[in-house]
């Protein structure tokens, strides 16, 4: 792997190394080493860093961290030349002296320990997320619009009642305007989009990051996804922060910006990732796939029921962790098709878990968690629902029957007479339910499990004493 590793750095002359990795909220973090230091120096024996800088590692007093590289993530960043080559690299953070995983590490300490432990039980779980994000021409947020009662449009002209976070989106202002909730699959030219996305994907898939298809999405202005074919958990996150790495940068270099805020759009759909997701006996798509059998009318395993179960069981918890922010739960709300009811269906969009039913061979069975979106950590998201899944294999909860009507349409009373649940309706209504979960106790770890939540309420509560706009509209003639 060195020898691979340092032959990639002469070869394309790359001058400088990005070194990554995630803080537990999920941010991407990186510095940079002269690609010298890999080649010729001890770059390779770990960087030392203040991990007291990194929201929820360590405290001041033991501070002293080391970062070490992942040669098998090593990539060359496609779009820079010159003395500005890069490569990029995923590592993993070890406490002082570099000689053991820190338990404050999303990726060395949680998903890659998950998925070591499948593997010694010759088990492998593939993930494919479904990142849906937006494509501004510009934002300034000295200068926001707020929404439909008090930006001085009125909610008229390009602003469609929606916050000016996108003063200048092409798809509100003309000459062909994508009118709310009707983006989905729209080609050019309304869809404005389309050179960008095919950009990225030209990029994207230099990194390894092979995608299968992408398009435009439902909101009005802007909103994209592209999907990339299923990797296993720790390759999964990396090819997360690829993706939003890449997207950032390329929006960048012509003139616009993007955003995986989940819900910029006030009145409009908002940026979720489903997680597609299947569990195999030995190697994804060659050994057996543990979710599939022929015989049921899904095409569905009991396993793979029991694995539904157990994602319904933890289903409020898990929130917490794969809808971390405030404006995560603006998105949970009914109209908007993100899921805001505790059930599981086949074909249905409208519950919680959803079974794709496209094709009838093994490779495609799988189920779809529609419940995170791209402001979480993808190490502990994917981590958190593969462990719910296996929980609920390992104890045999029954999902239930599968609720085969649209779940928005059912009356409160419809829903508690079939045992429908709902999710939590702001992050600390899911925070609460995450603290009494003792499975994500010990996924995650007590170091960042007590971190995340102590990072979360403190989010919350800065939240609690702002003073929206929205109240004065509301409020000042009371």
């Amino acid at each position: 792997m060195l020898e691979s590793a340092t032959e990639i750095l002469r070869k394309e002359n790359v001058k400088q190394v990005l070194c990554t990795f995630s803080d537990i909220r999920g941010y991407f973090m990186s510095f940079s080493i002269p690609a010298r230091e890999f080649v010729e120096g001890n770059a390779l024996n770990g960087i030392g860093f203040d991990g007291s800088s990194i929201r929820g590692f360590k405290s001041i007093e033991e501070s002293d961290m080391v970062w070490k590289p992942d040669l098998a993530t090593l990539k060359v960043v496609p779009w820079l030349e010159g003395l500005n080559r890069s490569a990029i690299v995923f590592g993993d953070i070890y406490e002082a002296w570099g000689e053991k995983i820190a338990e404050c590490d999303p990726r060395g300490y949680v998903a890659k320990k998950m998925q070591d432990e499948l593997r010694s039980k010759d088990l492998s779980a593939i993930f494919g997320p479904e990142i849906e994000f937006f494509v501004f021409e510009s934002i300034d947020f000295k200068n926001l619009f707020w929404d439909l009662w008090t930006s001085p449009n009125g909610g008229a002209g390009d602003s469609w009642g929606a916050p000016r976070v996108l003063p200048k989106s092409k798809e509100l202002s003309g000459p062909y305007v994508i009118r709310p909730k009707e983006g989905y699959f729209r080609a050019p030219p309304e869809d404005t989009t389309f050179e960008y996305r095919n950009e990225l994907v030209h990029y994207l898939e230099k990194l390894d990051v092979v995608v299968e298809y992408h398009h435009h999405e439902v909101a009005t202005p802007g909103q994209v996804e592209l999907d990339f074919k299923p990797k296993q958990l720790v390759d999964a996150a990396d090819a997360f922060y690829l993706y939003k790495f890449t997207a950032k940068n390329v929006a960048a270099m012509k003139g616009l910006v993007v955003t995986f805020m989940p819900k910029p759009i006030y009145l409009d759909n908002a940026s979720g990732m489903h997680v597609h997701q299947s569990l195999w006996k030995g190697e994804p798509f060659k050994g057996e796939a543990l979710f599939f059998d022929s015989n049921d009318e899904f095409m569905l395993s009991q396993k793979a029921r029991y694995y539904i179960g157990g994602l319904l069981e933890h289903a409020k918890a898990l929130t917490a962790i794969c809808c971390p922010t405030i404006n995560s739960y603006k998105r949970l709300v009914p109209g908007f098709e993100a899921p805001t009811n505790i059930c599981w269906s086949p074909r249905n969009r409208s519950a919680l878990i959803r079974v794709p039913m496209y094709k009838k061979n093994k490779s495609a069975i799988r189920i779809e968690y529609r419940g995170a979106d791209p402001s979480c950590n993808p190490y502990l998201a994917f981590s958190s629902q593969l462990s719910a899944g296996l929980d609920g294999i390992k104890k045999k909860i029954d999902p239930g029957d599968p609720v085969m009507v649209d779940v928005y349409k059912l009356s409160p009373r419809e829903r508690r007479e079939m045992g429908i649940g709902e999710l939590p309706t702001t992050l600390r209504d899911a925070i609460d339910h995450l603290a009494s979960d003792e499975l994500f106790k010990k996924v995650l770890g007590s170091h960042i499990f007590d971190a995340f939540i102590e990072t979360k309420i403190d989010e919350w509560n800065q939240f609690c004493l702002y003073i929206t706009p929205w109240e004065y509209m509301k409020y000042f003639d009371i």
